[in-house]
């Protein structure tokens, strides 16, 4: 159901636009034709995928804090959206017990103060708030959760996403039941891709470890998470911003995840990983210490693929192969600009 078309010359306000996601969905955005509006903080780490595609010349990038709820407003005041996406999180669960002050500030309000522009704007027909897989209450079972499945994440930071999922269930509720505002929540799957260089994140952490030609520590490896690369919940993003814009029926909360045989342990994707960098790579199992994190993670993606069709592009040995050909581009200081179109060209055929 996804037309890229349909995208051309729309104003999209997405928060978050200089994390991972968010590079690669105004990238996307823009070479569709898209009039991007980004507004999040400077970019999480050094490097940064942000800086490196050079997106920002493609949009207009506002620096901002999602909890800073005058300029928020100030912004979307002028830029008049009509589809909003929001990213913008604390996205680390370890970073989350070490400030769940700013966590859920971050999460909860920000979501919160979005919500607050939206209501008080007449322009948006569209809104969606991506979560995560982990707002679910974890009951470490071997299926998948599905979207009706009660929410309470146990950390912070998955917290603090259930909590965001019920600030949107709340003002969808009692201020646009008329339904001038067709409003989602995307609950994503573990995601890798090319540009991620976030800390405790398991292809970050290989990726760092084959540049120094060190042995891969992996903590965890028998844990099992819905790993996709991020292309695929992006365009699925995309997909149900434009459904529910063009017909509020579609509007809703899809849980956005890999076929069930590609949810795998950490292990064995550590394990594709090595096999795709090559140069002798190895991993070791050695557990550092750490808070609490759930063993066994799957998603139930039916509504998603009943509602709309949809079905992954790449499985998780393609996702790896997809991300370190991006890591490897990096490496030889090649043209991620053009790389970047190149895969997202693939992605789309």
């Amino acid at each position: 159901m996804l037309s890229m078309a349909f995208f051309q010359d729309k104003r999209v306000f997405i928060t978050g636009h200089t994390g991972f996601k968010g590079s690669w969905l105004c990238k996307i955005l823009a070479n569709a034709g898209a009039k991007v509006t980004g507004y999040s903080l400077q970019p999480p780490t050094e490097p940064n995928l942000f800086t490196i595609c050079g997106v920002q010349n493609q949009i207009n990038s506002i620096i901002g804090d999602i909890r800073d709820l005058s300029k928020l407003k100030q912004v979307f005041d002028e830029v008049q959206p009509e589809i909003v996406i929001h990213l913008a999180a604390q996205p680390i669960v370890r970073d989350g017990y070490k400030e769940p002050v700013y966590t859920y500030e971050t999460n909860v309000m920000g979501t919160v103060n979005l919500l607050e522009c939206v209501r008080m704007n007449s322009c948006v027909k569209s809104f969606l708030n991506v979560t995560t897989d982990k707002v679910y209450k974890n009951n470490e079972w071997v299926w998948g959760y599905r979207e009706d499945e009660p929410l309470d994440g146990y950390d912070p930071y998955s917290n603090s996403k259930s909590c965001s999922e019920l600030v949107t269930h709340g003002y969808k509720n009692s201020f646009f039941s008329d339904g001038r505002v067709a409003i989602s929540t995307a609950r994503a799957g573990n995601v890798i891709g090319g540009g991620d260089f976030a800390n405790d994140r398991i292809i970050p952490d290989c990726v760092r470890a084959a540049n120094k030609n060190s042995p891969i520590i992996v903590r965890n490896p028998y844990s099992v998470r819905p790993y996709q690369h991020v292309l695929e919940p992006l365009y699925a993003y995309l997909m149900i911003a434009q459904a529910q814009y063009q017909d509020i029926k579609f509007s809703g909360y899809y849980n956005v995840g890999p076929d069930e045989s590609d949810c795998v342990a950490t292990g064995k994707l550590v394990t594709l990983f090595c096999e795709k960098w090559g140069n002798g790579q190895k991993w070791e199992n050695k557990f550092v210490g750490g808070p609490h994190e759930a063993g066994f993670l799957k998603l139930d993606c039916s509504k998603l693929k009943a509602a709309f069709g949809w079905k992954p592009h790449w499985n998780i040995e393609k996702a790896v192969e997809k991300t370190v050909e991006w890591y490897m581009e990096y490496a030889k200081c090649g043209d991620i600009c053009n790389f970047m179109d190149q895969q997202i060209g693939e992605y789309e055929s």
